[in-house]
C-alpha cells in the first residue's frame, strides 16, 4: 500500500499554491485585455443590431428635413381617486 509522506504533502501544497498565484497573476495582467476585447466585440454587435433596426428610415437624402410631431391627445384625469385620510405621526 502507498503511504503519503510529509514531503509529498508539502510538494502538493506548494504546487497548488504556485498554480493559484500564477493564475492570479495571469488574470491580473491579461484580464483587462481580454475584457476590452469582449467589450469591443459586444459593442460592435449592438451597433450592428441597432443599424438593422433603423433600416432605411435612417438613410435619408442629404438636405431633406422631416419633422414628426406627436399628436396632441387629451389627458383623462380621474377626479374620483378616493377619500382623503389625514394621518398623524405618533412619536
Amino acid at each position: 500500500m502507498l503511504e503519503a509522506s510529509f514531503s509529498n504533502l508539502l510538494q502538493t501544497i506548494l504546487i497548488i499554491l504556485l498554480v493559484y498565484f500564477a493564475f492570479k497573476m495571469l488574470i491580473k495582467w491579461f484580464g483587462p485585455l481580454i475584457l476590452k476585447y469582449f467589450l469591443r466585440k459586444m459593442g460592435k454587435r449592438f451597433e450592428e443590431q441597432f443599424r438593422q433596426q433603423q433600416g432605411p428610415a435612417s438613410q435619408k437624402k442629404e438636405g431633406k428635413v422631416s419633422i414628426d410631431k406627436k399628436p396632441k391627445g387629451k389627458r383623462n384625469s380621474n377626479k374620483n381617486v378616493g377619500e382623503y385620510i389625514d394621518y398623524e405621526e405618533i412619536d
